[in-house]
């Protein structure tokens, strides 16, 4: 059941398919799985639109566009298209019994590789590198491509923010 925010979301989709030509064709067949609002940082907010993973092509191809639509209606918010992934535990072939093997695109390192480049998309990632500090604790360096730095400068501090809310880790942006 898809809960008030949601519905907003999906509402503002079908706007832009009924008003936007460049649209009408591309979304006409796409639809979202879900949808939340988190807090980033001081006052920022971020949407996070989840799409089944299937569409995610689909949606790629018209991300750059349809995010744009969606910022402006949503201002001051930034949009991320993420896809819906599912992780499998590491008993998946004990539980099964068939001795069918997990797909190693759905381990846990897997799918948060996956929800990083889905983050950063537009922006190809260079490198990445995982620092280890003396107290334990890991930071996830990741080096992006410059071509892009003006464009993505400004949401670097919302990509750290909203991987940190998805996956737990901690994560410093870079550009080569």
């Amino acid at each position: 059941e898809p809960d008030e925010f949601e519905l907003e979301i999906a509402e503002e989709l079908l706007r832009l398919e009924s008003s936007s030509a460049e649209f009408k064709a591309s979304l006409g067949d796409l639809y979202i799985s879900a949808a939340k609002e988190v807090e980033c940082g001081v006052g920022g907010k971020a949407i996070i639109v989840y799409v089944p993973y299937k569409l995610m092509k689909s949606f790629n191809a018209i991300q750059a566009k349809l995010v744009r639509e969606l910022e402006k209606k949503f201002s001051g918010a930034h949009v991320l298209i993420i896809a819906q992934r599912t992780i499998m535990g590491k008993n998946f072939s004990r539980k099964q019994g068939s001795g069918s093997l997990r797909p190693r695109s759905r381990t846990l390192t897997a799918v948060q590789d996956a929800i990083l480049e889905d983050i950063v998309f537009p922006t190809e990632i260079e490198a990445k590198r995982t620092r280890c500090k003396l107290d334990g604790s890991k930071t996830l360096k990741v080096y992006l491509n410059s071509k892009d730095q003006a464009n993505v400068e400004p949401r670097i501090a919302t990509y750290a923010s909203v991987y940190q809310k998805l996956t737990n880790k901690q994560v410093q942006f870079m550009f080569n």
